[in-house]
Parts: structure tokens; C-alpha cells; sequence
């Protein structure tokens, strides 16, 4: 006769925050999430021109470092707002939902997650699963750029009489000063393991890139929307 499984106990270990980003930057190097070509450059939604992108959707694939990454999240939000915070975790669609269950696993807490834009169709909703007037939500998503689409699942959140003061990702351009001013403005709290700095950092100490593959990556960090007509 199979064995009830035991739950899954919610992590309690506190690394610092300083090895949490060199490690975190570390495990999306080791699994290619990081892309650096300053020869062929990437092209964002904005229509920036930069030598870096970030996959975290690879994470899922990896449970070791998914469940690593998972547990960081989930200590340094709680160590940061609170251990008993939080009623609901939302995550952003797409790429915040399979994170978003993952912290509220390990929190033992419901979970939800929040449409880009209504379906056009059925309820006409923008918010999936229970979230209830009155809860304090987590917002997570896999990384965070400027902060526009924070905004737009946080309205959407706080549509329903909820309330949500924080959200949490993996990765966080950390390029764009008002990112982060913007957030403080909408009384948002960003939650973060690491930033394109502590990937920069960490490939130095590695043999992931050439040196002028990272010194080009370095300069597009100090001056972004400076760097494409610089570089020709």
C-alpha cells in the first residue's frame, strides 16, 4: 500500500542576500538563460537595440535549480515582508504562472494567476482561479524590465477589492532607473535574486564569454539607449 506523501515544508534556511544573487546568477549562466552577442544584438519590444537577453522559462526544465531558485524566492520575501504576509500568490501570464505555483507550494498558500487582458469571451475575466476581496496578494513573475507590466497585473489584482504591496521575480534588469521608482510611486515593493550586474559579475569570474563580449555587455549596462548607435 503506497505511503501518504509528507507536505512540502516551507523553506526556512536565510541565505544572504549577496550569495543568493552571485549563485542565482550562476545557475542561469550554467543553464544558458543568458544570452550575450555584441555582434548580433537583440532587438527587445521596445525596440532597444542591447547584447543581452535572459531566458527564465528555461528554469522550469531544471528541477535542482528550479527548486533552488524557488526557495531563495520564498525566504527572501517572507525575510523581507513578513512570514505571514501574504493569502494568495498571483502569477503574471505567461511566463509568472508555473513560478507563481511554485511559491505558493512552498508557502501553503492558494494560488492564481492574472491575464495580460480579459479573454474576450466566457466571464470576460483577467483574473484565473479564487482571489477574494480583502487578500493580501504576492505578485510573481519571472523577471521584471521596467515595470510596465507590474503595473497592469497589480491593477488588475486590486480590481477585486485584494490588495497587493509586493511582487517578486527571479531576475531584474536593474538598467532602467524609474523601474523601480515607478513601482514605489503604485506603493509596490520589488523582490529580486539577481540582476544583469551579478550576471555580469559572475560570467567575469567564469569562462562563459570572451572578454570583449563582456565589456561590450558592461557598456550597455552603464548607458542602454546610448549603446546600439555607439556601437554602430
Amino acid at each position: 500500500m503506497p505511503q501518504p506523501r509528507s507536505p512540502r515544508l516551507i523553506p526556512t534556511a536565510h541565505t544572504d542576500p549577496a550569495t543568493i544573487a552571485r549563485l542565482s546568477a550562476r545557475m542561469l549562466l550554467d543553464i544558458k538563460a543568458v544570452h550575450f552577442n555584441a555582434t548580433e544584438p537583440f532587438t527587445f519590444a521596445s525596440g532597444l537595440r542591447a547584447p543581452t537577453y535572459i531566458d527564465c522559462r528555461k528554469l522550469i526544465s531544471y528541477p535542482r535549480i528550479r527548486a533552488t531558485l524557488m526557495d531563495f524566492l520564498t525566504c527572501k520575501v517572507m525575510a523581507a515582508a513578513g512570514f505571514e504576509a501574504f493569502d494568495n500568490i498571483a502569477g503574471g501570464e505567461t511566463a509568472g504562472i508555473p513560478f507563481a505555483a511554485l511559491v505558493a507550494e512552498r508557502m501553503a498558500l492558494p494560488m492564481s494567476y492574472v491575464r495580460k487582458k480579459p479573454k474576450g469571451y466566457g466571464r470576460n475575466a483577467r483574473i484565473e482561479g479564487e482571489m477574494a476581496p480583502g487578500q493580501r496578494v504576492l505578485l510573481v513573475e519571472d523577471l521584471a524590465t521596467d515595470g510596465g507590466s507590474k503595473l497592469s497585473f497589480v491593477e488588475a489584482i486590486r480590481d477585486t477589492g485584494a490588495t497587493c504591496h509586493h511582487t517578486a521575480v527571479i531576475f531584474f534588469y536593474d538598467i532602467f532607473p524609474q523601474a523601480e521608482e515607478r513601482l514605489a510611486e503604485a506603493g509596490i515593493s520589488l523582490h529580486r535574486l539577481c540582476t544583469w550586474w551579478d550576471v555580469l559579475a559572475e560570467a567575469r569570474r567564469g569562462d562563459d564569454f570572451d572578454t570583449a563580449t563582456l565589456d561590450a555587455v558592461e557598456a550597455f549596462l552603464n548607458a542602454p539607449h546610448d549603446w546600439a548607435p555607439a556601437s554602430g
